[in-house]
Order: C-alpha cells, then sequence, then structure tokens
C-alpha cells in the first residue's frame, strides 16, 4: 500500500479527480481518499513513483505520507 500526502486535495470534487486519475493507471487500484486530511491511501501493482507521475500530471503533486 501507498500513503500520499496531496496538498491541493481540499474537496470531494478534488478527491474524485485524484481517484479518476489512479484508476487511469490501474483499473484494478484500491483508493481511499481523506480530503479533509488530504491524504490518500493506495494498493496498486503500479509502483510509487509511476502513481506520483500520474498525480502530478492530473494537477495533483503528491508527496509520500509516512505509513501509519
Amino acid at each position: 500500500m501507498h500513503q500520499f500526502y496531496i496538498p491541493n486535495m481540499t474537496c470531494g470534487g478534488c478527491a474524485k479527480s485524484v481517484t479518476k486519475a489512479l484508476l487511469g493507471l490501474d483499473a484494478q487500484a484500491n483508493i481511499e481518499t481523506d480530503p479533509p486530511t488530504r491524504r490518500v491511501r493506495v494498493t496498486s501493482a503500479q509502483g510509487e513513483s509511476a502513481l506520483l507521475a500520474v498525480l502530478n500530471e492530473a494537477g495533483f503533486p503528491a508527496q509520500v505520507a509516512a505509513q501509519g
């Protein structure tokens, strides 16, 4: 599982856009978004760098967040 902090994911609409971008990379991904904390958890066969790249391309640059 990967966990990211996305500073500009501030609402449900942002969370939908983040989810759509990630599913575009991996349609089988399990994605949990939490706009109040600006965090997203992703279970995916794709690597961390690919997930970060697709988020950046979608306008949601992310940082790797500590697990926990």
